[in-house]
């Protein structure tokens, strides 16, 4: 189950870390893929955590670096890990190059806390809901959309995860997002319920953003993500990241400064949301408008 975890965040950690030792080697990305006799795009592949890097490559870099006995071997260590698979490697033709990047921070992190304002985030979808949402993405055949919404399954399967131990995850949903109808009202009413019940899992908070909050920095910043990770080897341990997805791409956030201002949101969200007990009030009552609407 650990190979579940993928390679995302080993690579990223081994990559950040031979970036700042070639910095303080005063080498430059050119220097150093000339003494790994590779390309300048390969090193810099490495460097951004986008590829694999072999352990010969890394015990190299860190001779050419002048790294210490120790953090050499915890980087050989780590170059062993970026090569694993995880489960989403059998779907890449279905999945653009910027969201696999998320799915392998999110299987990896230990806490995921997100808000989301128009639609109810992958991670709680029905398969009904999932379908009806990508219903709209015309340029998705019949085939793509099918294995679109199995991703999205799949990914799901983290929250009952044993080991490594499931990620706790916090969402505040706007109400607006409880409201718009996707696909049917059969299929509405059936995904209100889903969320009922997988907000039940102990390691899942579901809370409802109501529309009488007004005007609110939420409104300002849209639908974001913060991924924290856990503490895993003597490499310095991966940064928080905030995600915000587009149609065609992705930014990832991880500067102190970025970071800082992401948390002042969530707190200004937090103090305005309704308790767990009031967002599945909320939730039921949508539920008796939806069959009777």
């Amino acid at each position: 189950m650990a190979d579940d975890m993928g390679s995302t965040v080993p690579r990223r950690q081994l990559g950040r870390a031979l970036r700042e030792l070639r910095t303080e080697a005063r080498m430059t990305l050119d220097g150093a893929a000339e003494a790994l006799h590779c390309s300048r795009q390969k090193m810099w592949r490495i460097e951004t955590g986008l590829g694999p890097a072999r352990a010969l490559d890394v015990r190299v870099l860190c001779e050419l670096y002048r790294a210490t006995p120790e953090l050499a071997a915890a980087l050989i260590a780590l170059a062993q890990e970026t090569k694993a698979k995880g489960w989403w490697h059998s779907y890449i033709d279905a999945i653009p190059e910027w969201f696999e990047l998320y799915v392998g921070l999110e299987s990896a992190a230990s806490s995921i806390r997100r808000f989301d304002e128009a639609l109810i985030p992958g991670l709680l979808q029905s398969r009904a809901y999932a379908f009806a949402v990508y219903q709209h993405r015309h340029q998705v055949t019949e085939d793509e959309r099918e294995r679109l919404v199995e991703v999205r399954l799949q990914r799901q399967a983290l929250l009952h995860r044993r080991l490594p131990r499931a990620p706790k995850l916090e969402v505040v949903l706007a109400e607006a997002a409880l409201l718009r109808t996707v696909g049917n009202a059969s299929t509405m009413a059936d995904q209100l319920r889903h969320l009922l019940k997988v907000g039940e899992l102990p390691n899942v908070s579901i809370r409802v953003f109501p529309l009488s909050a007004g005007l609110h920095f939420g409104a300002v910043a849209g639908s974001f993500v913060i991924l924290d990770f856990p503490i895993r080897n003597r490499v310095e341990p991966e940064p928080s990241v905030i995600y915000k997805e587009s149609l065609t791409g992705a930014l990832y956030l991880d500067r102190k400064e970025e970071l800082a201002i992401y948390e002042e949101v969530w707190a200004s969200l937090d103090d305005l949301t309704l308790d767990k007990a009031q967002s599945s009030q909320l939730i039921n009552k949508i539920i008796g408008e939806v069959h009777h609407g």
